[in-house]
């Protein structure tokens, strides 16, 4: 793993287990993550419950919300959630970002509770990226909200965040799915959680009123196809409408954390891979959480029998 040498690796965890340790390494994968929630889920009606958490972007969010006893709140906000109030969400930025994510992490602090990550009785880290040279940073102390907000960074959706001297985005852009960092936390065996598997999505038109930073940005974009059309610039009727521009940037984050993911789990693969199929949700739909958490849940029932031999194993 990259790693600067003013990084401070995450130590083992001490505390005696009778069994070997069960990590649970969730991706990232925008508003597909909620299916994390049904994931945890479904692993509990199995009898599974994991010792360590580790989760990227919006796999530190859930993973987060999980050990601090706060994922049933959570659940239930969400499956009340509709796309205005999303988009109620956003608080505009044309800095280093187009959203900077206060408004939707001062609601967070008001329903999940904010404690440091060393406090905790379950060993968790969030990853997140270095903008200046790309290493890995395990976030492992301090508030763990702040944790999971430099996690979610995404590069030109949430603004960096600032931490200990330097500027955090996504951990997505490093270690999609960390694997790697259950393992060196202590876990004997790892269950990751992988939500960039399935991508071939129909080509179909977003529903009314569902492309959410379009519905937000609806006036910049206006002006600028304007302007375009002024230049004659724009595009020949004849021609195919062309992919907006969110739908260009997000499109091209999955991609380039497909390809990471697969690199990373040639050479570290889990124990388990969990797969939901989630093909249809885009990356800023989190109104869609139910269908996301059904997923999630169908995911586990589909590899019912592998958990079971390894929970099987587990305690023999």
């Amino acid at each position: 793993m990259a790693k600067s040498p003013t990084d401070t690796p995450p130590t083992e965890t001490s505390d005696p287990v009778s069994r070997p340790r069960i990590g649970l390494a969730l991706g990232g994968g925008g508003a597909r993550g909620w299916s994390h929630i049904g994931v945890i889920r479904g692993l509990k009606e199995l009898g599974i419950e994991p010792d360590i958490v580790c989760g990227t972007s919006i796999g530190a969010l859930v993973g987060g919300a999980y050990v601090t006893d706060g994922l049933d709140e959570l659940a239930e906000w969400l499956e009340g959630l509709r796309w205005r109030d999303v988009v109620g969400f956003f608080d505009v930025s044309f800095g280093s970002g187009f959203i900077s994510g206060k408004r939707l992490f001062n609601f967070f602090r008001e329903r999940l509770p904010d404690v440091n990550i060393e406090d905790v009785p379950t060993p968790f880290a969030a990853v997140a990226t270095r903008l200046d040279n790309g290493h890995e940073v395990w976030l492992r102390k301090g508030s763990i909200m702040h944790a999971m907000r430099a996690s979610i960074a995404v590069p030109g959706f949430f603004t960096p965040v600032y931490h200990e001297g330097r500027w955090l985005v996504d951990g997505g852009l490093a270690n999609p799915v960390p694997i790697s960092v259950c393992r060196v936390l202590g876990a004997d065996v790892v269950i990751a959680v992988a939500l960039y598997a399935h991508r071939h999505r129909p080509p179909a038109p977003p529903e009314k009123g569902r492309d959410l930073l379009s519905s937000v940005s609806l006036g910049l974009v206006d002006k600028l196809k304007g302007m375009l059309r002024e230049s004659g610039a724009g595009e020949s009727p004849e021609k195919p409408q062309a992919p907006s521009l969110f739908d260009v940037v997000t499109e091209s984050i999955e991609i380039m954390q497909l390809r990471i993911m697969r690199s990373r789990m040639a050479g570290d693969p889990p124990d388990v891979l969990v797969l939901p199929r989630t093909d249809d949700i885009k990356f800023l739909e989190f109104h869609r959480a139910t269908k996301g958490m059904e997923a999630g849940y169908r995911a586990v029932m589909y590899r019912k029998t592998e958990l079971e031999e390894l929970k099987a194993m587990l305690v023999s």
